[in-house]
């Protein structure tokens, strides 16, 4: 395991896990008087310390701005074209700006690193030792399968952040890669090849689905990984590498029991794992509530939510037909000292302050089909699928006749900016696709251009006319324009896993 933690933390986070996980405990004991021998005995010893892997992985605190997996989806959005982030507000303008992930001494930057790491510690410590455990061996499978799983989903969000895409080039050197349990003595690995990356994503998820393919998944349950958000992350993953017939049947196998969600559902919040179409989520309770902070900057509409970091940008708003079940989320700000922000209020609180995280859901599945059907050359399938999506959410399908292959590719990534606004894709595709951020001053245009005014409902009840509130880092910290394969999009690797990891780059 990389240096950067391993004779801090290593086994030591295991027992730490073991105790702070929200389903059971060994013994009421301090964490640091169980021995390796008895925390890894027995299947149901084995699978709390996978199910604390999983509450650090999504739960754990680095900053208030950071909390747990969720920080680095809302990342991924903030360094993307279509969230406004408020310069004043706590948490993501540094990202938003591109002064920040490049940075390798600061906190995000070594967090993220950190938690994606102990993760795949904690799930090879689970991996290497849960055969030699005493259980049937039904449990040992199902536990088995979801800690390759779990790894597997670090090294693809690894591979999706701290390197170009796949298809740009395979061999470019991303990230470690490790599969044996961290020791004291333990050295950093150098940096694996995207190639060599992927190919231990894929083993891992094929070995998962193996091992799973006879678990069943409780509904109530859909935090834990089964085989359908197995199939899910193949799909990612076939669609990063161009597997393109790889990745529409494994999304289409993975949405299979996961309807497409109604109108209602869908100004809902997003925030609750009953919703149809979710395969994969983070559960939330008011006694388990630490992931639910992060709605503190998604929801824009909540009074008791404290940053609103995450408005619209206005052009977004114009992706949308008129009819479309999606711009009723739309709303122009009247709030004082937020007049003239656009809310996009996708995501809210329940009563209770809590929030569930969405990870995976069906509709991500059907764009995925429909993009990696385009990609093929398969234009009627993909509209087809495409379509699917568009219906349900009344924009009126797409007509094909007369559109190239790429118009088709390029209607399909828009959909995807649109359905999951919010859900942590947007840098992670700019660099999939080699696309760049686009992001415009919200002005009239041409050669004298004004604000554009919008019409509001003040807080004391009033309409009134105010400027509308755009983009307000427009260019890159050196000045210079949005480019594709701009080094600005990726993560950099913090600064005390380069000094302590001297075969990083070998």
């Amino acid at each position: 395991m990389t240096r950067i933690f391993n004779k801090q933390f290593a086994f030591f986070t295991a027992l730490f896990l073991l105790f702070s996980s929200c389903e059971k405990e060994l013994s009421t004991s301090p964490a640091t008087s169980v021995s390796e021998e008895k925390l890894f005995t027995s299947v149901e010893n084995i699978e709390t310390v996978l199910n604390g892997t999983w509450s650090y992985m999504n739960d754990t605190y680095f900053t208030y701005a950071n909390p747990g997996y969720g920080a680095i989806l809302r990342t991924s959005d903030a360094m993307g074209s279509d969230a406004v982030i408020n310069p004043s507000k706590y948490g993501f303008p540094a990202a938003y700006s591109f002064t920040q992930m490049q940075l390798n001494t600061d906190t995000r930057v070594s967090a993220f690193w950190t938690l994606l790491y102990k993760v795949i510690d904690n799930c090879n410590n689970i991996i290497t030792k849960i055969d030699a455990a005493s259980g049937s061996q039904p449990k040992k499978d199902q536990i088995k399968g979801q800690a390759l799983a779990l790894r597997a989903n670090s090294y693809l969000t690894l591979a999706s952040f701290y390197q170009f895409s796949y298809l740009k080039d395979p061999e470019a050197k991303a990230v470690p890669i490790y599969t044996e349990p961290a020791r004291p003595e333990s050295e950093g690995n150098p940096k694996a090849s995207l190639r060599e990356v992927y190919n231990r994503i894929f083993a891992d998820l094929n070995d998962a689905q193996t091992l799973l393919s006879k678990y069943s998944r409780p509904a109530s349950a859909k935090y834990k990984i089964n085989t359908d958000v197995v199939k899910g992350l193949l799909a990612r993953a076939s669609l990063n590498t161009g597997k393109w017939a790889d990745a529409a049947s494994n999304a289409a196998a993975a949405r299979q029991t996961y309807p497409l969600m109604n109108a209602a559902d869908y100004a809902a919040g997003f925030n609750s794992l009953s919703n149809s179409e979710w395969i994969w989520g983070h559960g939330q309770t008011p006694e388990q509530s630490n992931a639910s902070y992060n709605f503190h900057f998604l929801d824009v509409s909540s009074a008791s939510s404290y940053y609103y970091s995450f408005m619209a940008d206005p052009y977004f708003k114009d992706l949308f037909e008129a009819g479309d079940i999606r711009t009723q989320l739309f709303l122009w700000d009247g709030l004082k000292g937020r007049e003239g922000s656009l809310r996009y209020q996708k995501f809210k609180f329940r009563q209770d302050q809590t929030a569930d995280i969405v990870l995976m859901r069906a509709s991500e599945m059907v764009l995925i089909e429909a993009e990696a059907k385009a990609r093929e050359g398969k234009l009627e399938e993909a509209a087809l699928r495409l379509n699917e999506l568009r219906n349900i959410r009344k924009a009126g399908p797409l007509d094909i006749a007369g559109k190239t292959q790429q118009q088709v590719v390029d209607a399909i990534l828009i959909e995807r900016r649109k359905e999951l606004w919010g859900e942590g894709f947007a840098l992670s595709d700019i660099i999939r696709t080699q696309g760049k951020v686009v992001r415009r001053a919200f002005n009239t245009g041409g050669a004298n251009p004004g604000p554009v005014y919008v019409t509001i409902t003040n807080s004391e009840g009033k309409t009134q006319q105010v400027p509308g509130i755009g983009h307000s880092v427009l260019v890159l910290p050196d000045k210079s324009a949005f480019v594709p394969n701009s080094p600005y999009y990726l993560f950099t690797i913090p600064e005390l896993e380069v000094n302590n990891n001297p075969r990083l780059n070998d």
